[in-house]
């Protein structure tokens, strides 16, 4: 070899080393300690391994929830939506990996969880069952992908819409993407296991959250009375001789509005105000953090206008969803899609709310919506809705009690809350930041 080859390797081999260590080492922000080795950026074929073992033993067929991960689809569903021949499913076993290339809203190019369950299940052959190399690496990839812009980063290079906006993916693809995920087993153990710790302390949380819920609905259907009745079981021992309850439609005893139409691009001049929609309203509460807002004008401050004590009732979206306005915002208004009702008798506008509530779900309630696959609450149907006209004092002690069992489970669901955004903050901390993964 001569001189000058020999000069020209020597330089090259210099330079790799030198771009070598002027790349950083692709580590999270927060590790456990006696770790120091850089984590791998690889493709997802170097670490979870696809299998096609076949249903032929007619196993159970699970489906994949965001919410409630891999679980039978009848316990999910209702019933089963599976083909009647499932020999062709694919099987999932403990700590498989599965993609669904099922495309949700918050999650629009499909989700990705980890069997948790014990022995063999059927899953659709649509999707991607995969096996990783231990328990471990399967929950970090599941939790990788719980954040949906994570999963959207990591999922949109690789996906293509077909027609009817289906995705167009094969599992060789899914593997292809990079994820950054440690080198040492022992991290990946120490990781999955502190992961696993919050999802059973939200696991937890959500089984208060869940038997509250139970209760209330329980105690409601106890504290009013069943269609055609006019006692309710349960009553307070103040009101066990007060008789029966009388039976009147809506519209007699309250004033009925629908908000304003929507008409941003008529109207640019008046008064910009915040206003509510069907998003706005929540089964007891009332979101006020992101209003849209639209011009009202002078004739029209009172008419849209919302006092505390008003009850606002969806009108589209889920229609007869209800809450009572506290009056924290004076400037709030009310969009078409929101009824406002007024009493104008005394009336306690949260019993209003909670028959409502306890109606939802059964064929009296779905009888007051018109329409086909959107379904509306018109102001004429409404205001023949049958409300119990309960004694005032009744109605307090009725409203007094639920409300407080409404605040138990609005805090519970707040510590819950805070769990997810512990979570949150914690993957952003144990796992490498898109922009260190974008480096190499």
């Amino acid at each position: 070899m001569s001189y000058k080859s020999k000069n020209l390797r020597a330089f090259a081999s210099s330079r790799e080393t030198q771009k070598e260590e002027a790349t950083p080492a692709l580590v999270p922000k927060l590790r456990f300690p006696g770790f120091d080795k850089p984590w791998s950026n690889d493709p997802l074929a170097k670490t979870l391994k696809e299998h096609k073992i076949k249903n032929t033993a007619g196993r159970d067929v699970f489906s994949v929830s965001m919410e409630y991960g891999i679980v039978n689809q009848i316990a999910l569903l209702g019933r089963s939506f599976a083909a009647a021949d499932t020999s062709r499913y694919t099987i999932g076993r403990r700590f498989d990996v599965v993609y669904t290339k099922s495309p949700l809203k918050a999650f629009p190019f499909g989700i990705v969880k980890q069997c948790k369950f014990d022995g063999e299940v059927a899953l659709s052959p649509l999707y991607g069952v995969l096996t990783p190399p231990n328990q471990h690496v399967g929950l970090m990839i599941e939790a990788y992908f719980e954040s949906p812009n994570r999963s959207k980063d990591f999922l949109a290079p690789l996906c293509q819409k077909g027609a009817k906006n289906t995705l167009q993916i094969t599992n060789t693809t899914f593997l292809s993407g990079r994820l950054p995920l440690p080198t040492q087993p022992a991290e990946q153990q120490k990781i999955a296991e502190c992961l696993s710790s919050v999802d059973e302390l939200m696991a937890a949380q959500a089984r208060k959250v869940d038997a509250l819920k139970t209760h209330k609905k329980g105690l409601m259907q106890q504290l009013f009375p069943r269609e055609g009745e006019t006692q309710p079981r349960l009553r307070f021992p103040e009101f066990q001789n007060a008789g029966e309850w009388e039976e009147v439609p809506l519209g007699k005893i309250a004033e009925i509005k629908l908000g304003k139409m929507l008409d941003k691009q008529k109207h640019t001049t008046g008064h910009l105000l915040p206003y509510l929609n069907n998003m706005s309203v929540r089964w007891n509460d009332v979101n006020t953090s992101d209003l849209p807002k639209m011009y009202f004008n002078d004739r029209e401050l009172d008419r849209f206008g919302l006092e505390a004590g008003d009850v606002v009732v969806c009108e589209g979206g889920e229609p007869g969803r209800a809450a009572v306005w506290d009056g924290r915002l004076p400037d709030l208004k009310f969009q078409k899609a929101i009824h406002r009702v007024r009493f104008n008798v005394p009336f306690e506008p949260k019993i209003l709310v909670l028959h409502l509530e306890n109606l939802a779900g059964t064929d009296q309630f779905e009888m007051l919506f018109t329409g086909g696959g959107i379904k509306h609450l018109t102001g004429e149907t409404f205001s023949r809705l049958k409300i119990p006209l309960i004694p005032h004092a009744e109605q307090q002690r009725i409203a007094d009690c639920l409300t407080s069992l409404d605040d138990l489970i609005t805090a519970h669901t707040q510590k819950l809350e805070a769990l997810k955004t512990h979570k949150k903050g914690l993957m952003q901390q144990l796992f490498p930041s898109p922009e260190e993964q974008n480096t190499l």
